[in-house]
């Protein structure tokens, strides 16, 4: 995608040949700032402090995490560490572990001196692996947009909601949620996105809402609570989530307040679909609510806002009473029968094990 006309991917390697250029996000959507990686504790700490966020960016920060930890120490003890270091960042996007495993799956059968070289290659590959599966996302999704055009008689913009930051800065390139979007804007398709703010981070008003201005699309952000409220007056054609994990059985985790746009979709007949790439298919739990751990952040995350103070600089400020308490959980899982259908790579499917396994028989 462009940033004032420049292309950019997410995350690529520096000049150097080496060392790992990022977007500081958490500057976003103030100032553009890139950061240089140099080691492995460097990468876990963006993943972490979600200078880099999304479930397909933190698998390819992670694979490239383990790339700059071998340049210190490339035995199978270290790789092995490496691994341990970077699940532990994240609990909840399930694109970190499989980026991992692809990486040590490989590296551990090989001699010590082949690695290194290896894992820059396969690392990056997952990244443009993850593009053309972006791309391709997008395509299918577009699909949905167009015969939702053709319905309002190409008279009138399709309206689409969509929840935190599902574009081109949560992958490599393109996205998943916002990639039909994307493809439909440059087909010539009129769109128009509601964007929640997605509190406590504010993920659709600082990431959303600063890329769709950069690619020229038209949108509106929203408070969080605002999503039912416009369903019930008929102003949102569709909705477009991304997600974080996805079960075996079309369970869906993705930010939290998903759910509740769910449920609002489902009551007003909205058709309510989740954007993901393969590798965010969980095929060892059935069950989301169950069995997929929801991470809980730091509560300072809720009790701050950060934005631009009145002298026209960066901060936070505080908007809890220092006597109450926060609790800030970062996830939550919408039941398959409210998911009107998954958009895949190779597809839209049925949220189900049969729907999934229709497009994915071979596994992934």
């Amino acid at each position: 995608m462009e940033v004032d006309g420049i292309r950019y991917r997410s995350i690529w390697l520096a000049e150097d040949g080496w060392s790992v250029a990022i977007i500081d996000q958490t500057r976003l959507p103030h100032s553009f700032k890139v950061e240089k990686l140099t080691t492995a504790d460097q990468a876990a700490q963006a993943i972490s402090a979600m200078l880099v966020r999304g479930a397909p960016l933190i698998g390819a920060t992670a694979a490239y995490g383990i790339c700059l930890g071998l340049r210190q120490d490339a035995s199978l003890a270290h790789l092995d560490r490496l691994g341990e270091q970077l699940i532990a960042t994240r609990p909840t996007a399930i694109n970190l572990r499989w980026a991992i495993r692809q990486m040590t799956d490989l590296l551990r059968p090989m001699p010590e001196a082949d690695r290194l070289a290896a894992a820059y290659a396969r690392a990056a590959a997952i990244c443009d692996e993850d593009v053309a599966i972006n791309s391709a996302i997008g395509d299918h999704g577009l699909t949905l947009i167009e015969k939702a055009w053709i319905a309002k008689g190409k008279t009138a913009a399709v309206n689409i909601l969509t929840h935190c930051n599902a574009g081109w800065l949560a992958t490599v390139d393109w996205g998943t949620a916002l990639s039909p979007i994307y493809k439909a804007h440059n087909a010539g398709i009129p769109v128009h996105v509601w964007v929640d703010e997605t509190r406590p981070r504010n993920q659709g008003a600082h990431l959303t809402a600063w890329e769709l201005g950069q690619h020229g699309v038209d949108h509106t952000l929203i408070v969080d609570n605002a999503g039912g409220h416009l369903m019930q007056h008929g102003l949102v054609d569709l909705c477009i989530t991304g997600t974080d994990r996805t079960t075996a059985a079309g369970d869906v985790c993705n930010k939290i307040g998903t759910y509740l746009k769910a449920l609002a979709a489902h009551d007003n007949n909205v058709p309510f679909y989740v954007a993901l790439p393969s590798p965010t298919i969980d095929w060892e739990i059935e069950d989301g609510i169950a069995d997929i751990p929801i991470e809980i952040r730091d509560s300072r995350e809720v009790d701050y806002v950060a934005g631009l103070l009145a002298d026209g600089k960066p901060g936070e400020v505080r908007i809890l009473p220092e006597s109450s308490r926060s609790k800030n959980y970062a996830f939550d899982v919408t039941p398959a029968r409210l998911v009107s259908g998954l958009i895949t790579e190779r597809g839209v499917c049925d949220a189900s094990r049969s729907g999934l396994m229709r497009l994915f028989r071979d596994g992934i």
